[in-house]
Parts: structure tokens; C-alpha cells; sequence
């Protein structure tokens, strides 16, 4: 029987213990089954507990009465390897689901019968039900109450007005056999929800749906500054308002007054991961946006962090060709055909980027201290949108606590650096000031600093100008605690414990109000160790913080430094580093020797740039048009008149063994391209599309190796042009019109495995 999970109305507790859960979104219906598992093990690896995935109706039942559950559609498959993964899972089931999907996720059929939709009209309701009761038949046997991996279930998305209808589909799912210990659905957007519904929320820090004349959204700019607001009126704001005039889609339940909802704890479900673009509006969201904004709703209380997506994928086919969100179907939006990447800390194709290692630092740290954190209730004391004014906030229970202060803001709207930052925490039993002495915040970064957090049951350190990363229980000397700091770029590292501690290392200690002040003598990093009574501290950087991986192997938890992505396959005996360089080097703590280095070689990966011309010239682009609802700029279908590159990809380069890799990776700036197998203007497949924003564009050859060597590979690239108004980040729009290349290279993707590493002596010894 698995421990019992409830929702109190200030955290979630798992058998009788707060529970700080760390959820990503990635949808099994758009990833290949094949490549499940390594997408599974990089979340594991980046320090999530659970996943979150929607259930297409579209997918899953085509036809009326005609249920599919196989392939990449196998539920069941994916919540089981989920499981096997460690991770546990929130099956978030519709029926609506929007994720810019055709017509929100519901079939053609459906939206085609005179049925009021979203709401209790019980010819709607008779098909939900039959949907229903085919996701309980995967989930049976899956769920948490049967010692499962399914733990919770979101009903609907984006339902504004009809409480009613919400407690109807929770209590439809459970007459069909779903028992979960947590029900969700969106609560922004004014949300009125019923009482038996959890209100998670949302944070992006731009959006493809604003308008391409819009700046930076102001809905966007709240998510950079710490308060006790949860609500976001931008995210679906247009879809709303659309499917609200066509009249077909958005419920229409009671209008009236919502009953008063209890209290409930801050919980997020789609915390951007990154961000999806549209054809007339393509933000950049860089990986500092996006773990700067995961800190700052952290600080802002949080106590569940859910990002959407956390891996991004591929929109689905079928008899409509693509099944994603666009004009022709009612939407204000365009969107790619193919290319959900969503800029996520794993990309479409499993490209592992660099907020996968900012968020992990984060998580490494809820892990560690987050059942502590989740009971601490936040205080804003700076959080206005004055950029001179210093941003931060408190959370504490009152013995001790955290300090959040920030000076990032995106590029195009930066932040100044904060001089002489010092601040007072006011705890049960006196205040806390930390620094000892003000220090100065450089301009784009954010600090967590912590207030009396207990080292040992002896030792407690006061304050610190570090973070907190992660902690061994055994892994400092003698079987003692290691506690792994992160210092900020910057800023100064001091450390203050209670009382007279002896210190040892590389540090410079004095006397403060009946405390210990160390110093660092020398810069942070991997060999920075600083040792106490009881516990050793290691002192990180920022880059070789972003290096660390905490895995349990070989029955027991083990601190990993490397510099290409790892992961742990499911039975936990071997560690997969994921690599596009030909050498790998892996470095796992000992307690008693600092780190020991590994080395594995991948001969086959790295990059094998293409000739191609810089300057391809398109005889005749379509010219611009709008539509949709919000007559939007509407993205081009004739590429009659379009750039045509062809590439000769040799066929010794399409050749990878079983779990590596080939991409096309093409540098390039214009407006809209696509990659086709074949001959573009007869039978050729299109397997690839990208509208450019300023990223690099991946196309996943792997799949498509025997065709591309056959049949050849010709990119179509439209040109950019100014005048037409498509939005682009101020950081790359200063480009010429016409279509440019920088590069095309094929990069071959190697996955090695390596065996686990055996404990050493002094492990073995304190076991």
C-alpha cells in the first residue's frame, strides 16, 4: 500500500509529512515510444518527481467508438515506464485540453454534432463518460491507492465559468474507477472552481498569443518580481475570447456567483518550460528566464513546481495531416505543423539544454530541504515592478527560513545591479542579518540564501551568501554529512554559524554576535571543501553546480560531476551519458578522496558540417495575409516560390547504432522553413518545420536515415522581410531580408553507457 498523499490547505503531505513535488510536462502521444525512456530518465535526472501528460480525445478515438491505445498512444506503456523511472505521474484527462492542439484536443466528429460542449448537456457528458471509463481500464491497477504510480488528475483546462460542470467530470471519472488523492484543474484566468477541485496556476515569461505590436506583456514581467498573486488573466486570454464568440467550444455553464473557495496551497502546473512560437508573434525565452522565473515563484510561495513542457515533442498526424492549433480551425493563432520543441530543458528531438541544468539545481535543493520549505510561508518585502527597487522576499516558519532577492529581469528588460544589499530576518527567537556585512547583487542574477538551517543536530549556520544545493549523509569523512553550497557569480561567499566553531580549510574565520564568520580564501569550486565539527562543505561555482547530478546507484546515493548530460536506466545499474563530443568524463564523489575521475569514449559523435549556398534566393514568396478570429498574421502553406537548398548527406554519417542520434542542426535566419525527404514539388514528406525566432532548427534524420540516403534531403526557406510585422526578440531581429544560413552541420548524438561506479573502502566501511 503506498504512503498516503493529502492536500492540506497550506502544502501537500505524503504519510503525514509535507511534500514538495516537482512535476514536467511531456506528452507521450508526441514523443516515439521508442525514445519513452531516455526522455523518462532525463527528467529523473533533472531532479523531477513526477510527470504530467495529456490524454488526447483526438488521438484516441478517431472514429466514434473506435479506441486506440497502441504505439506512442499507449497510456498504460507510458504510465508503467514512468513508474519504473521513479517518477509518478498526473494524468491530466480532458476532455478539453487546448496544448495547442486541433480544436483543443477534441475530435472532428465531436465538434461536428450539436451537442453543447465543456458543459453538463448530457448527450455531451454520455461521450465523456465513454471516454472515461476507457482511461480507467489503462489506469487500472496504475493508480496510487493500488500502490501505483498515478497519484493525480487534472479535469478540463482553461474552464472559466462553470464550477458545476468541473465537479461533475471528477465525479464521472470516478464512478468510472479513477480514485486519485489529488483532483486539479486551472485555476487562472479568474477561474471559478468547485471546492472539490485543487486551483494550480501558471507563469510564462512571454507568450506566442499576445499580439506581434505588443512589447513584453505585462502579465509576463509579474512572474520576475516575488508575490502573493497566483492569478495570470494573460495565459489563454485569446483562445477565450475566440472560442467564447465561436460559440462551440468554451463552456457556457451558470453565470452565477461562485461559492467561496477554502484556502489552498500555491501549486503550479505550467511553469514555462520554455515557450512555444506562432507565426506572427515568436518569443525567445532564454534558460536564464526560465529558472529565474522558477525561483522567483518559489520565493513567491509555491509548493509544487509544474512546468510545461518539460520535454517537447512533435504534433501528431492524421487525416487532417497535422493536429495542432491554427486559424483554419478557429484559433487566433498559427503554429508549426510538426515542431512542438517549446524551447523545453529537453527538446523535441532530446536535446538536453541548459535550463535542464539550472532547474536541476533547484530541485536538487528541494529534495533536499523541501518538506522544510513547504511549511514556511511566504513575506514579500520588495516586489514592485520600480526597477530600482530591490526585489525579495522570506519564507520562514519562524525558526528558519530562506531569503529570495533578485535583480533578473529577460534582456530586453533589464534589471540594475542592487549596491550594499543587506536584510533582517525576524524569526521566533530574534532576528537574523544576513550578510553580516552588506554586499553588492550584480545585475541579472538571483540568491537564495539561507537563515538558520541546521547543519548537524549541533551546528546550525546562521546565514550564508550561498545556496543550498544538495547534502550526503554520508558523504563527508567518517561517515558524516557533506552539504554542497552553490556560490553566486560575483558575490562574495560568507558563512555564519552559531557559536565558537573550529574551522578547517580554505578560509579566513572571526568573531560576530556569539557566531563563527568564515570567508573563503580561495575562489568556490569542485576542491573548495570546508570542514566542521560533525560535516564537511563543498563550496561549488555556478558552472560546476550546473554539473552536479545526485543519482541513487548501487544502493545508495552517489554525487556525480559531468560536463554532457547524464541519465540512469531504469534498473539503476548503469549511468547513459548523452554526448555530441567523442569523450566523455564523469567525476563521483568519495568521501574520503574528494572526486574520482571516469572516462568513456563516444567515437561516432560530433558534428560534420554541409556546404551549402549562405544566400539562397526565393523567386516568389507568398505575400503576407491574416486571419482567424483575431485576424492574426496567418503563417504561409505556398512554398511554390520558396528557397530551395539541397543537401547531400553522405551515407556513412545516417548511420547510428541502436539509442544514438542524427540531427540536422541549420543556423539560419528567415521566416518559415521546412525540411523535406524527396522531391519537394512532386511526393515529397515533409518532416520538419520551423518558424525562426533566433534558436537553432533540429531535424531529427534518425527516423528518416534509408529515405534521406534514397531520395535526398532539400530544405524550402521563405525569407524574412521586416515590413511584414512578425514579431521577433530584439536580440535577433536586426537581420537583412532574404534568407540567410550561417551553417548546416549533421550531428551525430551518442548515448554510452557506463558502469556503475563500486563503492570505495571508506564507503564500504560506513555502510
Amino acid at each position: 500500500m503506498s504512503a498516503p498523499i493529502r492536500v492540506t490547505d497550506r502544502w501537500l503531505e505524503r504519510d503525514g509529512r509535507p511534500w514538495f513535488p516537482v512535476t514536467g510536462e511531456i506528452h507521450y502521444g508526441r514523443v516515439p515510444r521508442e525514445r519513452w525512456s531516455e526522455v523518462l530518465g532525463h527528467a529523473r535526472a533533472g531532479g523531477l518527481d513526477s510527470v504530467a501528460s495529456y490524454v488526447f480525445w483526438q488521438a484516441h478515438e478517431p472514429a466514434p467508438g473506435d479506441f486506440r491505445w497502441d504505439g506512442n498512444l499507449d497510456l498504460r506503456a507510458f504510465v508503467e515506464l514512468a513508474g519504473a523511472h521513479g517518477l509518478e505521474v498526473v494524468v491530466r484527462i480532458g476532455p478539453w485540453s487546448h496544448a495547442e492542439a486541433r480544436y483543443g484536443g477534441f475530435p472532428d466528429w465531436l465538434v461536428q454534432r450539436d451537442l453543447a460542449l465543456r458543459t453538463d448537456d448530457p448527450g455531451y457528458l454520455a461521450l465523456v463518460r465513454r471516454l472515461y471509463g476507457e482511461i480507467a481500464a489503462q489506469l487500472r491497477g496504475l493508480l496510487h491507492a493500488d500502490g501505483g504510480p498515478v497519484v493525480g488528475v487534472q479535469v478540463e483546462n482553461e474552464l472559466y465559468d462553470d464550477p458545476g460542470h468541473l465537479a461533475t467530470l471528477r465525479r464521472v471519472a470516478e464512478e468510472a474507477g479513477i480514485y486519485v488523492p489529488v483532483w486539479t484543474a486551472t485555476g487562472w484566468g479568474g477561474a471559478r472552481l468547485p471546492e472539490n477541485l485543487l486551483d494550480v496556476y501558471s507563469g510564462y515569461a512571454d507568450g506566442f498569443w499576445a499580439e506581434s505590436d505588443d512589447g513584453w506583456p505585462d502579465w509576463a514581467a509579474q512572474h520576475f518580481r516575488y508575490s502573493t498573486v497566483r492569478d495570470d488573466l494573460g495565459v489563454g486570454a485569446d483562445v477565450r475570447a475566440a472560442l467564447a464568440d465561436d460559440g462551440t467550444v468554451e463552456g457556457t455553464g451558470d453565470a452565477g456567483t461562485a461559492p467561496a473557495r477554502p484556502a489552498t496551497p500555491f501549486a503550479t502546473c505550467e511553469l514555462g518550460g520554455g515557450m512555444h512560437v506562432a507565426y506572427h508573434r515568436r518569443p525567445l525565452v532564454t534558460p536564464r528566464d526560465v529558472a529565474a522565473l522558477a525561483l522567483a515563484t518559489i520565493g513567491s510561495g509555491s509548493v509544487w513546481q509544474g512546468y510545461y513542457v518539460y520535454a517537447g515533442g512533435t504534433q501528431r498526424t492524421g487525416p487532417h495531416w497535422t493536429e495542432q492549433e491554427s486559424q483554419a480551425t478557429g484559433y487566433p493563432n498559427d503554429v508549426p505543423t510538426l515542431s512542438y520543441d517549446f524551447g523545453a530543458p529537453v527538446g523535441e528531438h532530446g536535446q538536453i539544454r541548459a535550463h535542464h541544468h539550472l532547474l536541476r539545481r533547484q530541485h536538487l535543493w528541494l529534495a533536499a530541504d523541501g518538506a522544510a520549505l513547504a511549511t514556511m510561508p511566504a513575506t514579500v518585502g520588495g516586489g514592485s515592478a520600480d526597477p530600482d527597487e530591490l526585489r525579495w522576499a522570506v519564507r520562514s516558519d519562524g525558526r528558519r527560513g530562506y531569503v529570495f532577492a533578485t535583480t533578473y529581469q529577460p534582456a530586453h528588460s533589464p534589471l540594475p545591479a542592487q549596491r550594499d544589499v543587506q536584510l533582517t530576518v525576524e524569526l521566533d527567537d530574534g532576528p537574523v542579518t544576513v550578510p553580516s556585512r552588506p554586499v553588492d547583487l550584480p545585475a541579472g542574477v538571483s540568491v537564495v540564501w539561507p537563515v538558520r538551517y541546521p547543519l548537524t543536530e549541533a551546528l546550525v549556520l546562521r546565514s550564508a551568501t550561498a545556496a543550498l544545493l544538495t547534502r550526503l549523509e554520508e558523504g563527508g569523512p567518517d561517515g558524516t554529512p557533506l552539504v554542497v553550497l552553490t556560490a553566486t557569480d560575483g558575490v562574495p561567499v560568507e558563512l555564519v554559524l552559531e557559536g565558537e566553531v573550529p574551522v578547517a580549510g580554505p578560509v579566513a574565520a572571526g568573531t560576530l554576535d556569539g557566531g563563527t564568520v568564515v570567508t573563503l580564501t580561495t575562489a568556490p569550486g569542485p576542491g573548495t571543501t570546508v570542514d566542521l565539527p560533525g560535516v564537511r562543505l563543498l563550496v561549488l561555482d555556478e558552472a560546476s553546480a550546473d554539473q552536479v547530478y545526485r543519482f541513487e546507484l548501487g544502493g545508495r546515493p552517489r554525487l556525480l560531476l559531468s560536463d554532457v548530460p547524464l541519465s540512469v536506466s531504469p534498473d539503476a545499474r548503469h549511468l547513459v551519458a548523452q554526448t555530441e563530443r567523442p569523450d566523455v568524463r564523469i567525476a563521483c564523489w568519495r568521501p574520503a578522496q574528494g572526486w574520482v575521475s571516469r572516462t568513456g569514449a563516444a567515437p561516432r559523435a560530433g558534428r560534420h558540417r554541409l556546404a551549402v549556398d549562405p544566400a539562397p534566393h526565393a523567386p516568389a514568396p507568398p505575400a503576407p495575409r491574416r486571419g482567424g478570429p483575431a485576424h492574426r498574421l496567418a503563417a504561409p502553406t505556398d512554398f511554390s516560390g520558396a528557397a530551395r537548398v539541397r543537401l547531400d548527406v553522405p551515407a556513412d554519417l545516417l548511420d547510428a547504432p541502436p539509442g544514438d542520434r542524427v540531427l540536422l542542426r541549420v543556423a539560419w535566419s528567415g521566416d518559415v522553413g521546412r525540411a523535406v525527404v524527396g522531391d519537394p514539388l512532386a511526393d515529397g514528406t515533409v518532416i520538419g518545420d520551423h518558424f525562426w525566432h533566433g534558436r537553432d532548427w533540429d531535424v531529427d534524420l534518425t527516423p528518416w536515415r534509408d529515405e534521406v540516403a534514397r531520395d535526398g534531403l532539400t530544405l524550402e526557406l521563405l525569407p524574412w522581410r521586416r515590413a511584414t510585422g512578425v514579431r521577433v526578440d530584439p536580440a535577433v531581429r536586426d537581420v537583412p531580408d532574404g534568407a540567410r544560413i550561417r551553417s548546416v552541420d549533421v550531428v551525430h548524438v551518442a548515448r554510452v553507457g557506463l558502469a556503475v561506479p563500486p563503492p570505495s573502502d571508506d564507503e564500504q566501511e560506513t555502510r
